[in-house]
């Protein structure tokens, strides 16, 4: 059994050594705490997972809502894609710990055996081993909300209904966030990922699950689950940020695009 699943992109996509990265969290923090500060405090987001550089600024304005809900949030739900390994629906780890520059976080036992008898629940250590899109939100949940147990999912070939199944049962109360991990559009001119990335920050707003894909979101399955038990809870999905890499820190005749939303308790 795998007892601690190492950093996989610390000093490539965000800083492996501690005191830098707790500098740049807290630098994209500081830049988005202003708005932050006059909204409630969110059940759940969305947020992009790329290089910190890229992203960053985007993310920060979801986990920048987070600060109030330090002394409530116990355990983190969270949910990315499976980037590198084809998982038969829903990957979770044998580890017990998630290391981090920031230290250690704990995989909440209990969260997992309250999902593990639904059948697309396996236990995959290669799909977390190099998996990037739950590892790079860790840094900053552990900056804004200290101390917390972790449920970590990597979505592969699943339904949308199969992940909000899962968010159902963990969705708990005031102790629980859930934190959903994905990018946009990928690799076209900054012009038409603006033009896709649009119509997939409506579809979420909207509640139309149906109309979102792997090509417009690398995350979707994901994003769909909890756009799908919003629509069943009655809870608005709220547009934080809405950006590509051209108007971060790349060229836009290629970009990755990148959103953050809220959605409230």
């Amino acid at each position: 059994m795998q007892q601690i699943r190492s950093p996989a992109v610390a000093g490539t996509f965000y800083p492996a050594d501690p005191v830098r990265l707790r500098s740049t969290v807290a630098r994209f923090l500081a830049m988005a705490e202003e708005t932050a500060q006059a909204s409630s405090a969110p059940k759940a987001i969305i947020v992009p997972h790329a290089g910190y550089v890229y992203s960053g600024p985007v993310a920060a304005h979801a986990f920048a809502r987070l600060g109030r809900l330090k002394d409530s949030v116990q355990r983190v739900v969270l949910v990315g894609p499976a980037h590198y390994v084809r998982v038969p629906g829903i990957a979770v780890p044998s580890a017990r710990v998630f290391m981090t520059p920031l230290g250690p976080v704990t995989v909440d036992e209990a969260g997992l055996a309250a999902v593990m008898d639904l059948p697309w629940l396996t236990v995959d250590d290669e799909a977390h081993r190099r998996e990037h899109s739950l590892e790079v939100q860790l840094p900053f949940l552990q900056t804004v909300l200290g101390t917390f147990t972790l449920v970590p999912l990597a979505v592969g070939d699943a339904e949308p209904g199969q992940v909000a199944e899962v968010l159902d049962r963990l969705w708990g109360g005031a102790e629980t966030l859930i934190v959903i991990s994905s990018d946009l559009s990928h690799y076209h001119d900054d012009a038409t990922a603006k033009e896709m990335d649009a119509e997939t920050a409506d579809a979420i707003e909207r509640g139309d699950a149906a109309r979102l894909d792997g090509a417009h979101a690398c995350g979707y399955l994901g994003i769909a689950g909890l756009v799908q038990l919003c629509s069943r809870r009655g809870l608005a999905i709220e547009r934080l940020d809405l950006r590509s890499s051209g108007d971060t820190a790349g060229s836009r005749r290629e970009v990755v695009g990148y959103g953050a939303w809220a959605i409230g308790g």
